[in-house]
């Protein structure tokens, strides 16, 4: 594995730093200012690095659409038929590494921010289209025809509510019980 550039450490440092100041203060009001300071860095370096207060949160989305990703693919190396790779959804949204009540919150202000820009609302499309399709994928071997898009929805609906109530808790969030929960949704949704 190659080397780090420093211009990759540095946007690294600016993501995390946006996650924590976007938490803290809210996407609406928090500043460049406040995001650097977070950051150790100036407001001039995130315009160096990313252009605007919107490149920065669509980069940061970008970052955690990623984490989802690598996760998806762990799941899915090991999972051997469909009710296991439906798992392997769940258990990709609830991972360690993205499961944080500053990440969770950070993707519900995105989630409210992607409809008032054409930057955040594609991201927020494709996400959702990959979601979607990996939950058809599955229930259509699982299901009858006529209970797969109530059963996609009912999942979707159930990560989208507890990514929300995470986003609002005031303590750390237990990830592999949410992950054991999610697991009796998939149980409950297939029955």
């Amino acid at each position: 594995m190659g080397r780090k550039r420093i211009r990759d450490i540095r946007n690294e440092e600016l993501i995390e730093a946006t996650i924590v100041a976007v938490h803290r203060r809210g996407y609406g009001v928090v500043t460049m200012a406040e995001i650097a300071r977070e950051a150790g860095a100036s407001a001039a370096s995130i315009n160096y690095y990313f252009g605007s207060k919107e490149g920065l949160m669509e980069a940061t989305m970008r970052h955690l659409l990623n984490k989802l990703r690598e996760a998806m693919i762990r799941g899915y190396a090991t999972a051997k038929s469909p009710k296991e790779r439906l798992y392997a959804v769940m258990d990709a949204n609830f991972d360690d590494e993205l499961f944080s009540v500053a990440q969770c919150s950070l993707w519900m202000q995105f989630w409210a921010s992607a409809p008032y820009s054409p930057r955040l609302s594609r991201l927020h499309r494709i996400n959702r289209s990959r979601v979607r399709s990996h939950f058809l994928a599955e229930l259509n071997g699982l299901l009858p025809p006529d209970r797969v898009e109530t059963a996609r929805h009912a999942l979707q609906c159930y990560m989208d509510g507890v990514w929300l109530q995470a986003a609002q808790s005031e303590t750390p969030l237990d990830s592999a019980q949410a992950r054991r929960a999610a697991h009796r949704v998939v149980d409950l949704a297939l029955n």
